[in-house]
């Protein structure tokens, strides 16, 4: 059996937010309990038992890692992460036994995540750089791949000094890397070969080439709230936001606007969140259409767009975003959060692979996403409910019922 080299040898190879939303969850909410599952949402790929089996190898090495004192200063030093936080990472590590990987008979890989919410939230970039990584490596020759990826790195350095892009933006492309080797690659190139890369979410990779680790919160976050249940499910956007304003005191702040859907956010996204929060990020449905609703709830409150910042990061290619750069550049700060595009851009297909938070407290959760094709819940019964829970506010705060 081919074995591998060690995916995550760090516990800082993941994304900034989850850091973030983890703080939060430290200081306010350790008595939730949360359940992830994995999906891919490629049609067509099977996953062989070779690969569950490395897959399951190597979680297992994964939970023998800790926070080394140098990656504990580093987090000190960012200027929102708190001492305590901190102190209590100096402990934490990943539990194995609360992850449970599958195999189905037809290659239907099945990777659920049960345990305490700040334990079990932790999971999802390091399980989702394991299985990328080993499924690629498997299932193709990965110097062939590599290489691709090196020819269109190559490009895409030229096209920003060519002055053929003009955009700032930020790597956000840990969860879907061909491999940890080939992000470590991406990042430092475009990071010293351009003008235009302005840090990456990777916290590990930050830290390497002393670059801007970037990052707020995730749909979890929002999720999470609808397991409380003294949480009416229509206003967990005003908790979400009230907690990371609480937490973050104005800083860090970027808030995430379609976790259930934009318009109901917006309803939240009062005079107070308006002027409390530095922007909001795009992540689902018509990106120009997202950007003007923005633009004019920000009037609506005398605020001046262009002191606020739009960030887009969903399913970004270069094009798509200077496209979107060039159409609201002088109209708000506009930046870009682009992900498999920077990571795994090779001559086959990526994939499309998600952990999504399911259940909090045994409750069910779902994110809707202003692209319907994204909502994801394992229960359709609370799925409709929450729809009906939405919409039902939307209509009385508009006028539509009395």
């Amino acid at each position: 059996m081919r074995k591998l080299e060690p995916i995550v040898e760090s516990l800082l190879d993941t994304d900034l937010y989850k850091f973030n939303m983890n703080q939060v969850i430290f200081h306010k909410h350790t008595n939730l309990c949360g359940e992830y599952h994995f999906k891919c949402r490629n049609k067509g790929v099977v996953f062989t038992k070779e690969m569950a089996d490395e897959i399951d190898a190597q979680v297992d090495r994964l939970c023998t890692l800790y926070f080394t004192k140098s990656e504990l200063d580093y987090l000190r030093s960012i200027r929102f992460i708190k001492d305590d936080y901190v102190d209590f990472l100096r402990l934490w590590h990943p539990i194995r036994d609360y992850v449970n990987i599958s195999l189905s008979d037809s290659g239907e890989l099945s990777v659920i995540v049960n345990g305490p919410l700040f334990s079990a939230m932790q999971f999802e970039i390091y399980l989702l750089e394991i299985i990328n990584e080993v499924y690629f490596r498997m299932a193709y020759d990965y110097e062939t791949l590599r290489k691709s990826a090196e020819e269109k790195l190559n490009q895409k350095i030229a096209d920003f000094n060519s002055g053929k892009y003009t955009f700032k933006f930020a790597e956000f492309g840990c969860r879907r890397r061909l491999s940890r080797e080939w992000e470590d690659v991406v990042v430092r190139r475009l990071a010293q070969e351009t003008k235009n890369c302005v840090g990456t979410s990777n916290v590990y990779l930050a830290k390497k080439y002393n670059l801007t680790p970037i990052g707020t919160y995730a749909h979890e976050f929002v999720q999470m709230y609808q397991g409380i249940n003294s949480i009416p499910l229509g206003y967990t956007n005003h908790y979400a936001m009230k907690d990371w304003y609480e937490e973050y005191d104005g800083d860090n702040g970027t808030a995430l606007t379609d976790t259930l859907t934009t318009d109901l956010f917006l309803l939240d996204f009062n005079r107070s969140m308006v002027n409390n929060y530095s922007g909001v990020r795009h992540d689902s449905g018509d990106p120009y259409e997202w950007g003007e609703k923005i633009i004019a709830h920000y009037k609506k409150y005398g605020v001046d767009p262009k002191t606020k910042l739009l960030l887009f990061s969903d399913s970004l290619d270069f094009d798509k975003a200077q496209n979107l750069y060039d159409y609201f550049k002088d109209r708000a700060k506009v930046s870009f959060g682009i992900g498999t595009f920077c990571s795994n851009d090779t001559c086959e297909e990526a994939l499309n692979i998600v952990i999504k938070l399911q259940y909090v407290n045994g409750n069910p959760v779902a994110k809707i996403s202003d692209t319907p094709g994204k909502a994801m819940c394992d229960n359709e019964e609370y799925l409709n409910y929450l729809k009906r829970s939405i919409q039902f506010r939307i209509n009385r705060e508009s006028g539509s019922i009395s």
